[in-house]
């Protein structure tokens, strides 16, 4: 005796409706679980909103840093520590606005040698990365000076480097000092980067009859951007850092930086003002690296792995 054909789970296929008890039994057995509630129409699932999503980033680093100070300020209160060995974070904020006209102008000389510094180093760094990685000889060449210029103690040339520009050029010393300590990343990067490309990819292109400029402009620029932009970061805090030691190896009046304000300040015990200086100072530097993370995310975010999000 055969089958009625309505009774099969491919009837409908052959233009016949099967019952509903075979239909929903047949959607169970598909089911991953077996049986499964369905959702109930007009109910949408709502992905959570990007405040929710973004608000610890912001929220828990700020909570840290109030309780920190809230702290810092009932430890030196109640212990009556004096304001020339660790002035209270109250104490600093006065002096910050009291002092802000020359703070400001100090902090505008430091921005000034760190900003010139890091491009100077970024154009330098990412020329002779490409020269370098293009021609085998001049690698050779001329990469253990690269890395002599680099392992050479900044504050070991600093004297020389002053009595070369005088101390009526002492802006021009301390840019030369901070690009020195800024170039080599950029260069090390850039120069990994650009010799990192898939040998596969690389082939492809050879085998397509690819020029030099194509190669570089759509294989290797593209394999390298990662590397560079890392490289640029590491520079950028290198920067401020290289301006101001080598603001302090200058020693001299002459510079009107944050870097001559903390040392100025310490030699007459005005700690609060020091703290203040180190403040402006630590919130410039924080404000470059975010802004080169920023630069990063930018160029990345649409298609490189360390800046798109995991879907899962």
């Amino acid at each position: 005796m055969s089958t009625p054909a309505n009774s099969l789970p491919g009837a409908a296929v052959r233009g016949v409706a099967p019952p509903a008890s075979v239909a929903a039994g047949a959607a169970a057995a598909s089911s991953p679980s077996g049986a499964l509630p369905s959702t109930p129409t007009g109910t949408a699932i709502k992905a959570p909103s990007k405040w929710r999503t973004r608000a610890p980033n912001i929220l828990l680093p700020l909570m840290t840093g109030v309780a920190f100070l809230l702290l810092w300020e009932w430890l030196v209160t109640i212990n009556n520590i004096p304001k020339f060995v660790l002035p209270s974070p109250s104490l600093i904020f006065q002096t910050l606005i009291a002092d802000h006209e020359a703070l400001f102008r100090a902090l505008r000389f430091t921005a000034a040698i760190t900003l010139s510094a890091f491009f100077l180093a970024l154009i330098s760094g990412l020329a002779v990365g490409v020269l370098l990685t293009q021609s085998r000889s001049l690698e050779l060449a001329f990469w253990p000076y690269a890395v002599v210029l680099q392992v050479t103690p900044s504050i070991a040339i600093a004297p020389l480097i002053i009595i070369w520009v005088g101390l009526d050029r002492l802006w021009l010393a301390l840019l030369l000092l901070a690009w020195i300590v800024a170039f080599f990343p950029i260069l090390s990067n850039t120069a990994i980067g650009l010799k990192s490309v898939d040998h596969g990819l690389r082939n492809v292109f050879e085998l397509y009859g690819a020029s030099r400029w194509k190669r570089f402009r759509y294989l290797q620029l593209p394999s390298a951007l990662p590397y560079i932009l890392a490289g640029v970061r590491i520079s950028a805090g290198l920067s401020v850092i290289g301006a101001v030691v080598a603001e302090f190896m200058a020693g001299s009046g002459t510079a009107t930086g944050l870097a001559w304000t903390i040392v100025e300040s310490g030699n007459l015990l005005n700690i609060p003002r020091m703290f203040a200086a180190l403040l402006m100072l630590s919130v410039f530097g924080i404000g470059i690296w975010y802004a080169t993370a920023f630069i990063q995310w930018l160029l990345l975010h649409r298609w490189h792995e360390s800046e798109t999000k995991q879907e899962n």
